[in-house]
């Protein structure tokens, strides 16, 4: 692994694909003469998916169903997670939510209501990860550890053949790791894998504990109080497990699949093989672009290439712009991957820890 913590550059051109890409998505909002960030719709969902999460959380808590309807209830509060972090804290997070910078800073620290910090999720998703995906030693979300192998730069274990069998449990322990262990790692070494840390000041330091005080509150000292130490263990690893398992399944079929590119800088200059966009659509994936319901469900983040393209523009205007990228992708001679199902794309990602793993 990379022990370089200077972050690559992007080369500069002349004719760049970036700037051909944002002048002609421009062109189809002041066609249409509508914002870029998110309508009632989003709304509408935002609403039912943190009603829904109240609503479930204190029928467990203070009607403590039968247990097999207590389980199906902290699957969906699992399903629910991910949801709001998939269609509320994401677009808030990116700024794409609303127009209204007060309701994109709510929205993004949704985050928190589920004991996740906001600040070290924006550093490590929305300045690393969107700038520089699948770089090995800057982009976080390909750095597991020794358990799996998730880049070809990467050294590879005699374990790793059989990651292609494992990864099921490791992405359902997702959830728990980020709350209770990914979180502090960064908090006391100031770092994200081989990059500093941004700055905290002292209010991001209060928001931290502050944040993982009222979940440790909130998720575990209420529940064990209430319906008693067994019955919340069993419920609190479901719904992890079930959050864990979506939220990690949905990211890495956007960039660990077969087709997508892993580049590496230049040893002498630093600099990464393509410009900003080039870079994004090749290292990035999307799947089941046809179905409304998984694009309804994932927050349009099945659209990864128009979501890492145009951060700043709302998940629901993606099936709209993606007819745009696919256009210039085909002038500029450029692969647009993507998979037409949900299992197409499973399939894709299975093949990849497979040949990672030999």
């Amino acid at each position: 692994m990379s022990t370089n913590s200077t972050i690559p550059k992007f080369p500069v051109v002349t004719a760049s694909l970036h700037t051909e890409l944002r002048k002609r998505v421009q062109a189809y909002f002041d066609d249409k003469g509508i914002p870029v960030t998110g309508n009632q719709h989003l709304f509408f969902k935002a609403i039912l998916f943190v009603g829904l999460f109240i609503m479930v959380y204190t029928h467990l808590l203070l009607y403590t169903p039968i247990w097999y309807i207590g389980i199906a209830e902290c699957m969906l509060l699992g399903g629910l997670i991910a949801g709001i972090g998939f269609n509320v804290m994401h677009d808030g997070s990116h700024g794409s939510f609303s127009k209204y910078k007060f309701t994109n800073k709510l929205a993004a620290y949704s985050a928190n209501v589920v004991g996740a910090n906001h600040f070290m999720w924006n550093v490590k998703h929305n300045m690393l990860h969107h700038s520089f995906t699948n770089v090995e030693g800057v982009d976080d979300d390909i750095e597991i550890g020794f358990l799996m192998r998730m880049a070809p730069t990467q050294k590879r274990y005699k374990m790793h053949r059989f990651q292609h069998l494992y990864f099921w449990v490791l992405y359902m322990m997702l959830y728990v790791f980020w709350i209770f262990f990914s979180d502090y790692q960064k908090y006391f070494t100031q770092r994200i894998g081989d990059i500093p840390l941004k700055k905290m000041h002292l209010k991001d330091h209060f928001s931290f504990w502050l944040i993982k005080i009222y979940h440790g509150l909130v998720f575990i000292v209420l529940p064990i109080l209430l319906v008693g130490w067994l019955s919340w263990l069993i419920g609190f690893l479901t719904f992890s497990l079930v959050a864990g398992f979506i939220l990690s399944i949905v990211f890495q079929l956007a960039h660990t699949v077969e087709g997508t590119e892993f580049p590496v800088a230049d040893s002498k200059e630093h600099k990464l093989p393509d410009e900003f966009a080039t870079h994004q659509i090749k290292t990035t994936a999307n799947f089941a672009t046809k179905s409304k319901l998984i694009s309804w469900l994932v927050g349009g983040l099945n659209f990864q290439i128009e979501h890492h393209l145009f951060p700043k523009i709302s998940h629901v205007h993606y099936p709209a712009i993606s007819k745009i990228v696919k256009n210039v992708c085909a002038e500029f001679h450029l692969q647009y991957i993507e998979y037409p199902t949900v299992r197409r794309a499973i399939v894709a990602h299975v093949r990849f820890l497979k040949k990672m793993g030999k």
